[in-house]
C-alpha cells in the first residue's frame, strides 16, 4: 500500500521516493531525471537465425589502434586477401567481414578518449572541465536494453587487462569490467545457475522483489497526473526498466529451454599473476573467450563485451621491449614492435572468434547467430588519427550480415554507418546512430544481406 502522500508542502524534488509497503516490509523507488529538475539541456533515450536460435552481439576492444598500412586487406569484395597484421584469423575469413577506410565525425578533442566515444557511441566525448565521460550509451548498451531483457544478465563486461572499461549506460554510468576468470565463472555458473531442463532452485525472496511496482502503484497514478508529457515518458521508460527487471529476475524461478550446446566449462585457477612483469594476456583471453561462449550457449547472456586492453595503456606484451602506449609514440617507422603487439592483439580477437564458432546450434554455430564487432579508439596510435578506423567483423547475426569479404571505404564514410547496421542486424530498430557528426541515419548497405 501506498503512504498516501508523494510529497510535501515544498513539492516534488529529485530526492524524491515512492514508498510503500510490500509483505511487511518498507520499499521505496528512486525517479529518474525529470525535465522539471533540468536546465532545458538535459537529454532521454529509451531504446526504441533465423532457425530458433536468437541473435547476440559481442564486442572485442583494444587501446592503442594499428598500423593502418599493415592492417588493410589486398583485393575488395569477395576477392580479397589477410593482411600481415589480420592474418591470425585465418581460419575464421570465411565468416568475416572487415572494413577499413571509415573514419569517425566526432571532434578528436581529448588523445583517445574522443576515439572511443566515437567508434563506440557515434557522439562527441562529454567534457566537463578536468572530467570527461560518454554523452550516451555505449553500443552494447544500447543493444543489451533491447535483447538483454531475456536472460539472466543484460549483459557481460570481462577483459584480460580492461582497466576502466568503456561499457558505458550514459553519462557517468559504466558497466565496471571483470578481470578475473574465476570471478567471472563463479558469478554464470556457481549459485543461481541451472542446467537447461534442470529443475530451478527458487530463491524465496523472489516473489517479493518482483512485486516492488505493485507497492508504490497508488504514488505512481498521483505522480504521473502531476507531471508534464516529457516527464511522464520519462517515468514510464523508468518503471517499464524496473518491469524488465523484474522479468529477469523471474527468468530464475523458470528451468531454461533445453539447449544442446550448454556444458558447465573448467573452473579457471584462482589467480594468473605478471610472469616477469608481463601480465599473461593470451591466457586469460582465452578463458574468457571459453566463458563468454558457454554464456550464451546456455543462454545465461546475449551481449558481451571484452575489453582486452585499454587505451594509453603500458601493458609488457610478450617479447615487446617497453609498454605498448610509449612505443605506439616513440618507436621509429615502420614501427616493427607496435605491428608484433598488434598481431597479438589479433590472435587474442582470433580466440574469442574460434571460441564462438566452436560452439555448435542446429546446423550452424553459435557465431553464425551473432556478430561481433572488433575495433579501437583510434587508427594509427602515434598520430591518435581517427580515419582508418580498425574494423573487424565475425558472424552474419543469423544471415543479416555479409560474410567472407573486405569492404573498402574510398570515401571515408563514418564508421558509425557500421554501428548502425550492427544494430539492426541483431534486432535493434534505430533511426539513427550517433549525434552531431557522428550521427548516421543510413547503415552500410555494402556489408548488409
Amino acid at each position: 500500500m501506498s503512504n498516501g502522500r508523494l510529497y510535501g508542502k515544498h513539492g516534488l524534488s529529485r530526492r524524491t521516493l515512492l514508498r510503500g509497503l510490500l509483505g511487511g516490509a518498507v520499499i521505496t523507488i528512486g525517479l529518474p531525471p525529470l525535465e522539471r529538475f533540468l536546465n532545458g539541456n538535459g537529454t532521454a533515450y529509451a531504446a526504441g537465425g533465423d532457425d530458433g536460435f536468437p541473435r547476440r552481439f559481442g564486442l572485442f576492444f583494444w587501446g592503442n589502434g594499428n598500423l593502418p598500412a599493415r592492417w588493410t586487406p589486398t583485393g575488395k569484395g569477395a576477392t580479397w586477401e589477410l593482411s600481415d597484421q589480420l592474418a591470425p584469423l585465418a581460419a575464421s575469413k570465411s565468416k568475416l567481414t572487415v572494413v577499413t577506410g571509415t573514419k569517425l565525425g566526432v571532434p578528436n578533442s581529448q588523445p583517445h578518449g574522443a576515439g572511443a566515444a566515437g567508434v563506440l557511441t557515434g557522439m562527441p566525448l562529454f567534457l566537463d572541465g578536468n572530467n570527461s565521460t560518454f554523452a550516451g550509451p555505449s553500443i552494447d548498451q544500447i543493444i543489451a536494453n533491447v535483447i538483454g531483457n531475456e536472460t539472466r544478465f543484460r549483459s557481460l563486461e570481462f577483459g584480460a587487462a580492461p582497466s576502466e572499461g568503456y561499457s558505458f549506460n550514459g553519462p557517468n554510468s559504466y558497466n565496471p569490467p571483470e578481470a578475473s576468470p574465476y570471478a567471472l565463472f563463479q558469478r554464470i555458473f556457481g549459485t543461481g545457475f541451472t542446467m537447461p531442463g534442470d529443475t530451478p532452485k527458487i530463491d524465496p525472496t523472489l516473489g517479493l522483489r518482483q512485486s516492488v511496482l505493485d507497492g508504490v502503484s497508488g504514488d505512481i497514478k498521483r505522480l504521473q497526473l502531476d507531471v508534464g508529457t516529457a516527464d511522464k515518458l520519462r517515468l514510464d521508460a523508468h518503471f517499464e526498466g524496473i518491469r524488465q527487471l523484474e522479468k529477469r529476475l523471474a527468468k530464475l524461478q523458470e528451468a531454461p529451454p533445453k539447449l544442446d550446446a550448454c556444458k558447465v566449462p573448467l573452473v579457471p585457477e584462482l589467480d594468473y599473476p605478471d610472469i616477469e612483469g608481463r601480465p599473461q594476456l593470451q591466457v586469460k583471453n582465452q578463458i574468457f573467450a571459453e566463458l563468454s561462449a558457454y554464456a550464451m550457449a546456455c543462454d545465461q547472456t546475449r551481449v558481451f563485451s571484452n575489453w582486452f586492453t585499454h587505451p594509453v595503456n603500458n601493458l609488457l606484451f610478450t617479447d615487446a621491449p617497453t609498454g605498448h602506449h610509449e612505443l605506439t609514440h616513440n618507436e621509429a617507422d615502420p614501427q616493427p614492435e607496435c605491428h608484433k603487439i598488434t598481431v597479438q592483439i589479433v590472435q587474442a580477437l582470433a580466440a574469442q572468434i574460434a571460441a564462438l564458432d566452436a560452439v555448435q546450434e542446429g546446423a550452424g554455430t553459435l557465431l553464425d547467430h551473432m556478430v561481433v564487432l572488433g575495433t579501437s579508439e583510434c587508427g594509427l596510435a602515434k598520430t591518435h588519427s581517427m580515419e582508418e578506423m580498425p574494423v573487424v567483423l565475425a558472424g552474419s547475426a543469423g544471415g543479416k550480415l555479409k560474410v567472407g569479404m573486405h569492404y573498402r571505404s574510398e570515401g571515408g564514410e563514418n564508421t558509425s554507418k557500421v554501428l548502425l547496421t550492427l544494430c539492426r542486424a541483431v534486432g535493434v530498430d534505430l533511426a539513427k546512430f550517433g549525434a552531431e557528426g557522428g550521427e548516421t541515419k543510413d547503415g552500410l548497405a555494402a556489408i548488409e544481406a
